[in-house]
């Protein structure tokens, strides 16, 4: 019995693939989560609020 009930000797590839994995989602969403909540980034994100609805630029696709 390992550390934390974990059986660290008998864990497989994807076992650690899994675990590394896991950290690295946890620590990247604490990190989007300290950029977009944190008070100094409110001007940034607030100037691109609407860039999703702005219809100024036509994208084309190919129709002719």
């Amino acid at each position: 019995m390992g550390y934390l009930g974990m059986d660290v000797e008998s864990m497989t590839a994807n076992d650690w693939l899994g675990v590394f994995f896991a950290v690295f989602v946890f620590t990247a969403m604490i990190y989007v989560y300290f950029m977009a909540l944190r008070p100094a980034n409110k001007y940034k994100f607030e100037s691109r609020r609407s860039m999703a609805l702005d219809d100024e630029e036509h994208i084309h696709v190919g129709e002719k």
